[in-house]
């Protein structure tokens, strides 16, 4: 039953109603002991005649109460069958806003993420409605786990509505809002703090671009969405936050942002130095054939000195410049780029983004005025060479695999958690760097352990 102003719940009277949600309803109150003002959250009608409900909602309201961060708003305690919290005074979330002006508010939303996982706390329910920003610029996060405790059916019907809550398959439940859940929210299935990873990455998105990146005509399709709907990055202006909202948005679990605190670190390095950190000109992103080339001689004077012995044919040379395609771009290296030149010196291949935001191993020949992207390398990155120059190896899905250049399906070699590059010898063998596992060697073909050398 609603309550009115003026009545009491415990010590707080009742001042103003403030909203509504899946959730229940929101009240400003005055704590008469304290002399202040806070915001109590009713629990719906619905669930509190649900013993099993009241006694799981309050266990998590113990554990969120120990939960202290100047950008989490604070739970005081529980009254009958409320909350009470910080009342929070200020906007909810809301783009688009120049990046200089969002990044400061998403890296206190990091912050505060950061502060809940480290104490095992996850979200489940990130959105602009649970984000307050009060009048001096600090970001206050809301509702923090809340969404665990729910289990009943609500009346939400649209993807933007209060916490979304349908019992899914057996797997679990959905809980969370429609068009800000992660993939295995939207599935089902269970979730740690990477579907709030996923959800900070669809906040920072919105608060960029001011348009919501899920935003289907019900719930079933905005769910849809989530789960296959290609994801639109170029609205983004290219360089690290484009970089970092895509690893957030990663749909694969174990390639995506493993840590809240890698986005606050990219954020604030992006805040010191915002010129270092923007994409260079487009003259000074291309790749001058003639340095490749030499850097490539030199990598073949230390370690084909046999090849030195060799009558020697006059050497021809090119320069041209290598653009990445149309609309796209370079990554860094940090974030899964690279470029290899082969052995034989006819064949280029280089890491770059179409204008999708699609990431692949380009291939350009000297003898083509056009590079060409290489079919089942989607996500790759650091390519090196077989000595024959007819396949590549490469990382893609936190795996080293391998692909023949003249078209074929890739061959997975191994896992590739921290790649850091490797080579590949005449005799069939790869050595591979991972920080992870460390220094590897792995067969060619696939056969691990790799046979003993003849």
């Amino acid at each position: 039953m609603p309550l009115s102003p003026g009545e009491k719940l415990g010590p707080y009277e009742i001042l103003s109603a403030i909203g509504a949600g899946g959730m229940g309803e929101v009240y400003k109150a005055r704590d008469n002991k304290l002399n202040r003002d806070v915001a109590i959250k009713v629990l719906p009608a619905s669930l509190v005649n649900d013993a099993d409900y009241l006694a799981r909602f309050q266990r998590e309201a113990q554990a969120l109460a120990a939960l202290h961060h100047p950008n989490i708003a604070t739970i005081f305690g529980l009254e009958q069958n409320a909350i009470v919290m910080e009342l929070v005074e200020g906007k909810t979330l809301q783009g688009p806003l120049p990046v200089n002006e969002a990044l400061p508010l998403a890296r206190q939303i990091a912050e505060a993420l950061e502060a809940a996982h480290d104490k095992g706390i996850i979200h489940r329910d990130l959105k602009p409605g649970n984000i307050i920003v009060t009048p001096e610029g600090t970001v206050k996060v809301l509702d923090f786990g809340l969404a665990k405790t729910v289990e009943k059916q609500s009346n939400t019907t649209a993807a933007d509505s209060p916490t979304l809550t349908l019992r899914a398959t057996e797997a679990g439940l959905i809980l969370g809002t429609a068009g800000y859940m992660s993939p295995e929210q939207a599935a089902g299935k269970p979730v740690d703090r990477r579907a709030d990873i996923w959800s900070f990455g669809v906040v920072l998105h919105e608060l960029l671009t001011g348009k919501r990146l899920f935003d289907g005509e019900t719930v079933s399709h905005t769910l849809a969405e989530v789960l296959k709907t290609e994801i639109d990055f170029p609205p983004i202006p290219a360089g690290p936050i484009r970089d970092l909202v895509r690893r957030c948005l990663d749909r694969n679990q174990k390639t995506r942002l493993q840590h809240i605190g890698e986005a606050r670190i990219a954020i604030e390095n992006y805040l010191a130095n915002p010129q270092k950190a923007a994409p260079a000109p487009a003259q000074s992103n291309r790749w001058l054939w003639p340095a490749i080339a030499a850097a490539c001689l030199l990598a073949a004077i230390a370690g084909w000195g046999t090849l030195l012995r060799k009558p020697s044919k006059p050497i021809q040379s090119a320069k041209f410049d290598i653009d990445p395609p149309e609309g796209g771009r370079f990554p860094l290296l940090s974030g899964g780029g690279g470029s290899a030149i082969s052995p034989d010196g006819r064949t280029l291949a280089f890491v770059a983004t179409n204008a999708k935001g699609e990431r692949l191993i380009h291939l350009r020949s000297l003898e083509s005025l056009e590079a060409r992207p290489l079919p089942g390398t989607e996500d790759g990155g650091r390519p090196f060479w077989s000595p024959d120059s007819k396949s590549l190896a490469f990382v893609a899905g936190g795996k080293l695999k391998r692909i023949d250049v003249a078209g074929g399906s890739p061959i997975t070699l191994c896992d590739a958690r921290f790649p850091r590059g490797g080579t590949w010898s005449e005799n069939g063998l790869i050595l591979f760097g991972d920080q992870a596992s460390g220094l590897q060697s792995i067969s060619a073909s696939g056969e691990f352990p790799p046979p003993s050398p003849s």
